[in-house]
């Protein structure tokens, strides 16, 4: 194993945070991993981490050689992107995470016309509704539903948001038709909830108005952490729901749902749906896949065709 192979691996157990997650991340055991750091270490001729049951913490020179394997790294990323441009078509791994509704309806179609299309590569695809550290998990692109938080990446905006509130006829017939954001408000909602994100209010105005927009609590009677439960939830008349169109497969009326107060705009503080990366000077591989998911979604999106009256938002 080269030096350069050796100082790489050294630097994933210090981002990884962890033996067990580099060892992972490579697909080896931890003694082997530790083996390797230590043979390092022997190698290099100083101790790069203090090293107790449970935890581990580097050295003056662990800090410092860590610093250089950074730029190492860096280097070698900028080597292997030159080399990509040189190719006459995408090929190697490419490594994706995603909220789960949005992989399974939206980039599974693509990935399977893209595996067609290009033999020579090979794709790993995470679906996970938290947020992934792209970095540390070594992701060349994770798709997120949400606000930008992260400075240190690069983002490319795939659509807008568009968040509607939608309910069953069957709850209708029992709860009644609300047409104020304070009568939707007294109603039970299914919430949406995972590790880094609960929905549960609302800030909501009249489309119509130049009123400012106001804050809902929403009455939690059923919390959840995937998008399709929450839908299939709304059918099964437990409560109202937030969401936004591109989670729906179809129409409203196809799938025995319908919006609730629609002459208001629903919003979520700027966010949108993106392509995060970590590099600037991104492969082909990757800059191929954005576009075609841009290009499926397509502009403006595919399911702002579900609410025609909506085309103006």
């Amino acid at each position: 194993m080269s030096l350069a192979t050796q100082l790489l691996l050294f630097a994933d157990v210090v981002n990884q945070g962890s033996f067990s997650k580099a060892a992972t991340l490579h697909e080896m055991d931890n003694s082997s991993l530790s083996k390797k750091i230590k043979k390092l270490e022997t190698e290099l001729g100083v101790q790069l981490l203090n090293r107790s049951t449970r935890s581990f913490s580097l050295t003056s020179a662990g800090e410092d050689i860590l610093k250089q394997t950074t730029k190492l790294s860096d280097v070698l990323n900028d080597i292997q992107l030159i080399a990509n441009s040189y190719q006459s078509q995408p090929k190697g791994i490419l490594r994706i995470t995603s909220p789960i509704y949005f992989g399974q309806n939206y980039l599974q179609p693509i990935i399977a016309r893209f595996i067609e299309q290009y033999p020579n590569i090979q794709i790993v695809h995470s679906l996970d509704d938290r947020k992934s550290d792209i970095i540390s998990e070594q992701f060349d692109i994770a798709f997120r539903l949400g606000k930008l938080t992260e400075s240190n990446l690069i983002a490319k905006k795939i659509a807008d948001t568009h968040f509607i509130l939608i309910a069953s006829n069957d709850f209708i017939e029992r709860h009644g038709l609300p047409t104020t954001p304070q009568q939707l408000s007294e109603l039970p909602a299914i919430v949406y909830s995972n590790v880094d994100l609960t929905i549960d209010q609302l800030r909501i105005k009249n489309a119509h108005t130049n009123e400012r927009f106001c804050h809902y609590k929403m009455q939690t009677k059923y919390k959840v952490s995937d998008v399709k439960t929450m839908i299939n939830a709304a059918k099964d008349g437990i409560g109202y729901a937030l969401i936004d169109l591109s989670n729906l497969e179809g129409s409203l009326e196809q799938q025995g749902l319908v919006q609730l107060l629609p002459n208001m705009i629903i919003s979520r503080v700027d966010t949108a749906i993106y392509a995060i990366y970590p590099h600037r000077k991104h492969t082909m591989l990757v800059k191929e896949f954005i576009q075609a998911v841009q290009d499926h979604i397509g502009t403006p999106p595919r399911w702002k065709m579900y609410l025609p009256h909506q085309q103006s938002l």
